[in-house]
């Protein structure tokens, strides 16, 4: 039976003009060369520079590339947020994420850093990983240069991007060389297990277990739920979460992801970290790609607050 009925009246329109198809070996090269969907187009917002850097990493792995959007330079330090793009772990590329980290830069004041990671299957966990933690280190490393206040550098992601702001947040508490403040989490993609009892009504749309699957599989360089797979690269296998920054974790009602989101934010406040869950009713895994929907302004609106709250001076003093 399909869950269409139950989608949001304004998200239905994108299923119909943007079919999704699902990911496998076979098309994936097909799909990386598609023109992408089109996403809403950046606003004219003179104040926001955007800048190309190439970070050396001391390691000997290639430079990683990352996007830098700033307001104008201002007599104190800024907030910061490193950003990781979506894409199943497969696909995307901080370009696709321009219209939101432009908004939010303006908004918030901040300086965002949007990370091109390497992407599976050529290159695998660690590798995406370990593209991220290069860039916040970076990013804490220089922050006198690039008028960041390091007591205030968020993490930020949506889909595969949020499982691995998920993964850099376990990695880097344990590392212990980069405090992370908080981490925005959009449906992330953090649980290579399959559910034991599969829900009903999320999952049939954009994203599917099919889909979900290969993804995983091109990630872990194994298939997805056996032994041995790393809490940095599955989060939600991690033992131990306490100690992590807060977290707003946004689901979506009708996703694949809901019940590993929901089960992850119930462990962290076990854990004794303080998180926001909020679920949207009617939407689909991907839904902000539909555009202007009164949904996506709150969406847009709920996770503004969020940032300005958790990066605000006051809270970070008071932490």
């Amino acid at each position: 039976m399909s869950t269409i009925g139950l989608v949001d009246n304004e998200l239905r329109r994108f299923l119909t003009d943007f079919p999704i198809p699902e990911m496998d070996a076979e098309h994936l090269a097909a799909v990386r060369a598609a023109p992408s969907i089109p996403y809403p187009e950046s606003p004219d917002i003179q104040a926001i520079g955007v800048a190309e850097h190439y970070i050396k990493c001391d390691d000997g792995s290639p430079d990683v590339r990352v996007l830098i959007y700033r307001t104008t330079a201002k007599d104190v330090a800024s907030p910061a947020i490193l950003h990781m793009h979506g894409g199943g772990m497969v696909l995307g590329a901080p370009e696709m994420s321009d219209a939101t980290n432009r908004i939010h830069a303006a908004a918030l004041g901040a300086i965002i850093v949007s990370v091109d990671y390497r992407l599976p299957p050529e290159h695998p966990f660690p590798a995406p990983l370990e593209d991220c933690y290069a860039a916040l280190k970076w990013l804490h490393g220089n922050a006198s240069n690039l008028g960041v206040d390091r007591a205030r550098i968020a993490v930020k992601g949506e889909s595969a991007g949020g499982g691995l702001a998920a993964g850099l947040a376990l990695l880097a508490r344990d590392r212990g060389e980069v405090p992370v403040t908080f981490q925005c989490l959009t449906y992330p993609m953090i649980d290579d297990r399959p559910a034991c009892e599969p829900h009903p009504h999320t999952g049939e749309f954009v994203w599917t277990s099919r889909s979900n699957r290969f993804g995983w599989s091109c990630y872990l360089g194994q298939e997805p739920g056996g032994e041995g797979v790393s809490p940095y690269a599955a989060p939600a296998r991690a033992v131990d979460l306490s100690g992590l920054p807060p977290a707003l974790i946004i689901a979506a009602s009708l996703d694949l992801f809901l019940e590993e989101n929901l089960e992850y934010a119930r462990r962290l406040l076990r854990a004794g970290v303080p998180v926001e869950v909020i679920v949207y009713p009617g939407a689909y895994h991907g839904f902000p790609m539909a555009g202007a929907t009164a949904l996506n302004r709150r969406y847009e609106r709920d996770i503004r607050e969020a940032l300005v709250n958790a990066l605000s001076k006051k809270h970070a003093q008071k932490d």
